[in-house]
């Protein structure tokens, strides 16, 4: 309309194209289509009432609106079609942490339980760090571990290793004999691949395995190479380190012997915090590292599932929203001993 009721010197039209290109920002390839069919309507109208058609000027006009109109359809198309494909990628990523890491229970036993996982690779949901739990008679066991690498391409040895843990933990009654089944288990897994892999001699895997028995206010620790627990106990923080640390699962040729548990108090209202490396040395711009046993006494009191999230946003705004390593972090903490329950001799009455 503005073309129309100015003089025939002035030009709007080519102003035009910006209707197809505003639409492509919001709509689909169909709107943006019917727009664009209107936009060269009008510039022909406009033809018609300044000049006539067959003029020069103007059918250079329609045809560049025509081509520009066609160009931000097919950018269109081809913008949904691979948001389509993102859709799709990101359904298969979730599906496979969820069948590779399972999710935790909140309550197992004494214990309450909140893991968190934030991989490296963007949109992979899923990398080379582990964890799982399994129940046994008298206790818990907890794994948390960190395969050489990162991305998709550790996938296959971190679900290798969480199956073996699930199935032998109910198969092994101590921990030092559970922790022989998983390396060896890792180091079949490396001679087969490295029939078709050269690297395989390279891999291994950092593991932090422990045992929090029912009955007894204490955890269980194996340490393979992987960094140390922490035991969050009012405001201070304690660092579980055993005396014997072994060499990361795959490399048992380079340990001296069994692999020795070592017992550390783990009292009711105590919170264990097991992680990955790529908590512990994420950076920020300057490249200092996050500090995570000087932020957990800031958070003493939460419950897991509050500290969880409290630490899952401190460790992206330290590093600005991009970690550059898979991370993983699971936080336990053991409930108070419950009221022991009421018994009755037979043929006794409970008051009400």
């Amino acid at each position: 309309m503005a073309d129309v009721l100015t003089p025939p010197s002035v030009h709007l039209g080519p102003l035009l194209v910006v209707a197809p290109a505003l639409t492509a920002s919001f709509g689909g390839p169909m709107m943006t289509g019917l727009i664009g069919a209107v936009a060269v309507v009008a510039q022909v109208v406009i033809a018609f009432l300044h000049g006539g058609i067959g003029t020069l000027n103007h059918q250079a006009q329609i045809a560049a609106l025509v081509a520009v109109s066609s160009l931000v359809v097919v950018f269109r198309y081809l913008r949904e079609r691979h948001e389509r494909q993102l859709i799709q990628v990101r359904s298969v990523s979730e599906t496979a942490q969820r069948v590779i890491l399972r999710p935790l229970p909140g309550r197992i036993g004494p214990l309450r339980i909140t893991s968190m996982y934030v991989a490296a690779t963007a949109e992979a949901h899923i990398g080379g760090d582990l964890y799982a739990a399994a129940r046994t008679a008298g206790g818990t066991r907890l794994l948390i571990g960190d395969v050489r690498g990162k991305g998709l391409a550790s996938v296959g040895d971190a679900a290798l290793l969480l199956c073996a843990f699930r199935e032998a933990s109910h198969r092994h009654s101590t921990l030092p004999r559970l922790v022989a089944h998983l390396e060896g288990s890792v180091c079949r897994n490396l001679t087969e691949l490295a029939e078709t892999n050269t690297n395989s001699s390279e891999c291994f895997v950092t593991a932090a395995i422990t045992e929090i028995p029912d009955a007894e206010p204490v955890v269980h620790v194996i340490d393979c190479g992987h960094p140390p627990p922490l035991l969050l106990r009012g405001g201070e923080v304690l660092t579980l380190q055993p005396d014997q640390t072994g060499p990361p699962l795959g490399l048992g040729e380079l340990g001296v012997g069994e692999h020795l548990p070592q017992a550390f108090a783990f009292e009711p209202g105590d919170i264990l915090v097991l992680y990955t490396d790529g908590v512990i040395e994420a950076r920020d711009g300057s490249g200092e590292f996050y500090p995570l046993a000087e932020r957990l006494p800031m958070w003493a009191g939460q419950d897991p599932e509050a500290l969880v999230r409290l630490l899952h946003d401190d460790l992206l705004g330290h590093v600005g929203g991009n970690l550059s390593d898979d991370a993983a972090a699971i936080v336990v903490q053991r409930l108070p001993a419950g009221p022991a329950p009421l018994r009755r001799a037979p043929g006794s009455r409970l008051r009400p």
